[in-house]
């Protein structure tokens, strides 16, 4: 399902991460919450009384088991399973090799990305957008997002696409970031549009 009147939602959280404390964070060098540049409120605020993520039983999941499809530069379609619980780990896994430079520590990469919760599969927010571009995240590896995307965009070429999925660990953790749940896995497609090397 489409949050329409939410678009940049996640960005502008990554931008906060209100809901990581600096103790959780401070390795990562993330902001607090007094850095928020969020421009509306509602989308740096806790997720306070939400129910945390539930998931399916059995056993973890792996990449494969989450379908994608669509062309790399196209707006995907994201497919999560229901017979098997959420990977506990960062999973880091590329669906279409690109041909341009690979991310390294302290680039700026230009990204298209669609991002789908995986208790409810909802879709929650998306670049592919009309009015929007792709999210700029400078200084990868030490950008104020959540550590999932620090850790997990490294090593993606220009022109590639990449499935991600980040454990609640390395996401918006047990405080959540509405409309997100607290603890809740996120699973991200993301286009590497330009890679920008450190200066």
């Amino acid at each position: 399902m489409r949050i329409a009147g939410r678009a940049a939602v996640v960005v502008m959280s990554m931008l906060s991460l209100a809901a990581c404390s600096a103790s959780d964070r401070a390795s990562t060098g993330d902001p607090s919450t007094s850095t928020n540049s969020s421009p509306t409120s509602a989308a740096t605020s806790p997720s306070s009384g939400s129910s945390p993520a539930t998931n399916a039983s059995g056993p973890v999941c792996t990449a494969a088991d989450i379908k994608v499809t669509g062309a790399a530069g196209q707006k995907p379609t994201i497919t999560i399973p229901t017979t098997c619980q959420p990977p506990k780990d960062l999973l880091s896994v590329d669906l279409t090799p690109g041909t341009g430079a690979a991310i390294k520590a302290g680039d700026t990469a230009d990204m298209n990305y669609l991002l789908v919760t995986w208790s409810d599969q909802k879709e929650v927010d998306t670049s592919w957008q009309a009015g929007r571009t792709p999210y700029q995240m400078k200084n990868v590896g030490q950008s104020p997002v959540i550590q999932g995307w620090n850790e997990g965009m490294i090593g993606l070429k220009e022109g590639g696409r990449r499935l991600l999925v980040v454990p609640g660990d390395k996401g918006y953790g047990p405080q959540g970031r509405a409309p997100i749940k607290p603890n809740e896995t996120l699973v991200f497609v993301v286009d590497a549009v330009k890679v920008t090397p450190a200066q």
